[in-house]
Parts: structure tokens; sequence; C-alpha cells
């Protein structure tokens, strides 16, 4: 049996071409200059999905929006921040699939302005369609969302309510799908990935590839994700339940710890959602050596933390290491500001 064909037994809709494709960032690496201590950067290309400008809930959808289906659903509540990629690409995948879709928004970042609730993945909420419930600083996202799906029941319809980030069991099959195309590409390039890099924000991107990793026989701590929400301790606890709960939906016996997770905190700064100063040069360095966009809330923090472990060592020299680009790059003008000076 090929290890591919774990995933057979779950539904699925096909919301995106793959594999994405992997790089190398020569020019990042030449403008990094001693900093890059040898170590070769590479990209895999999640933000270039065609489907609602791209990004890595496009693959937790795929099995989402299947369960929905299966469950006799016509429309999906999602659960996200203001400015959630999840919201925005559920909202392009139900115009896609002909589901209804409305998006509960959370005020998860402290910030009123117009630029920030407007615009970005906003805009394109209302362009692709969905109905949008903005709620309140204090407003329970989850008890909102189970409400109005009360209503839809007694209106006659029947709602699937995806949770923040899309990070179920269910949903975080589309990165064990992604760990089993990391290592067929691997194979074809005649690569050895010694760290994959990600940030960690809801948890499911993280779980489905550590799950992957280790039904691939390797290791969960190959993943290195860097944390954008909670902080290191909390992060560790929250996707090893995430992690052994994939493994279990998948009949592998394999458990893992939270302490068997490869997490920094070192780059949450003063929250979600909020900038920093390293993730700003992130954001800068690599859209000036390579014309790549990274976004301001995840990947950018991310790569930040990339860049600080092959600095300090943690990343030893003449690693390969692979980044996962998530997308997001809409939120980049939402932050507009942030970047103007």
């Amino acid at each position: 049996m090929q290890i591919s064909s774990i995933l057979d037994k779950f539904p699925r809709v096909r919301l995106m071409a793959s594999p994405t494709p992997i790089q190398r960032l020569e020019r990042l690496e030449q403008a990094l200059g001693d900093r890059r201590r040898e170590v070769a950067i590479w990209v895999k290309r999640d933000d270039l999905m065609g489907l609602g400008g791209g990004g890595n809930k496009l693959r937790k959808l795929e099995f989402l929006l299947a369960q929905a289906r299966s469950e006799g659903c016509d429309t999906v509540i999602a659960i996200g921040g203001v400015q959630s990629n999840f919201a925005r690409l559920t909202a392009a995948a139900c115009a896609r699939s002909g589901l209804a879709c409305e998006l509960v928004l959370a005020q998860m970042v402290p910030r009123i302005d117009d630029l920030y609730h407007k615009n970005g993945n906003v805009l394109l909420d209302n362009l692709f369609g969905a109905r949008l419930h903005v709620l309140s600083t204090g407003d329970d996202p989850k008890q909102f969302a189970e409400s109005r799906a009360d209503e839809i029941a007694a209106s006659g319809g029947r709602a699937f309510i995806a949770t923040l980030g899309g990070s179920t069991p269910v949903g975080c099959l589309g990165y064990v799908d992604c760990a089993f195309e990391i290592a067929a590409q691997s194979a074809e390039m005649d690569i050895a990935f010694d760290r994959i890099v990600i940030p960690n924000g809801s948890g499911g991107t993280h779980a489905g590839l550590a799950a992957g990793m280790i039904v691939t026989g390797s290791s969960a701590s190959r993943v290195r994700a860097h944390s954008v929400v909670s902080s290191r301790e909390s992060t560790m606890s929250a996707t090893a339940d995430k992690v052994n709960a994939v493994l279990e939906l998948l009949s592998v016996e394999k458990r893992v710890e939270p302490d068997e997770l490869n997490v920094s905190g070192g780059q949450l700064g003063d929250g979600y959602g909020i900038p920093t100063a390293a993730m700003v040069d992130a954001v800068r360095t690599v859209a000036r050596s390579e014309g790549l966009l990274l976004d301001p809330v995840y990947s950018g923090k991310a790569f930040a933390g990339l860049l600080s472990d092959i600095e300090d060592g943690a990343i030893p020299p003449r690693s390969n290491v692979l980044f996962v680009m998530t997308g997001g790059t809409p939120a980049l003008y939402a932050y507009a500001d942030v970047f103007a000076h």
C-alpha cells in the first residue's frame, strides 16, 4: 500500500492543483551574505494556489467542505479573526462549490481603524459573496456560530461550523497530504530537507505536517514552528493534542508528547497580529531579494524566526531548510501603515 492511500478513505473536494512547487531562494542567500552560514533556503509555494488568492487553508478546506457535503450541509459558517485568511478562503471555496457562506469574525487584534476593518481579507470576503458577522470585543464567536446554525436549521437549512483556522483533525489531513507531497518532491529532487519551517497559529498546519512526518517514518521534530498566537508551552501542548487526534483518525498507533515538537515562541512579540521589527525586516528582505511576498501575521514572523535560527546556529551550517509559504498576502494591505516608512 502506498503511503498516500491512507487518505483515500476520506471524502475530498479538489480546490487546488498540486503539488505546489519548491524553489530555492538563491538571491536571498546572496543578499544575506555571511548571515546565511552556508544554509540552503528553499520555499514550498503554498501561496501559489489559484482559488481565492491562495494559501495553506485550501488544503484543509478540501477535506472540510467534503465533510460538510457528506453531512448534508448547504451553508458553511467559518470562525476567524477580522483579517482571517481561513475566512477569506472559506468564502472563495464556498463560491466555487455552490455553498452559502457566513463568516463570524472576532476581534483578535487591538485595532479599530478602517484600514484594518475594510481592506485586505475583509474586502475579499465581501467580493466572494460571504455574509459577514463582525463581533464586538468580548463576544463568543463559537456561541454566535452555533446560534446562527440553529437559525439556519429553523429556516430549513443545515449549517456546518468550521472552527478557528479549520484546524480540526479532518482539516489537518490537508497537511498530512502536504507532508507526503514534500517527501515525494524531496526524493525527486534528491535533496533531504533537514528542517521544514512554518508558522503555528491555530496549529493545524503544524499538526498535519508532524503527523505526516510520522507516517512517512520521519520525526515530528523535523518541523520547526514559530508560534504567532500563543506562548511556546501553550502552543506545544495544544499542537501535540492535535497531532495525536490526527494519528488516531488515521489509525496510526504512535503518539507524541508536547516536548517532542519543535516550537519557538521567540517571534510572537506582543501578541497575535501585532507587528514586530523582525517581521517587517523579513518581509522587506524577501520582497527586495526575491520579489516574493510574506504576510505580516504568519509567514513574516516565521521567516524572521528562520533567519534568527540560522544566525544563532539553531539551524546548523550546510543545512537544507524548506520554508512553507502559507500565503495570506491580502493582509499586507490591512497593514499598509506598518510598511509605509
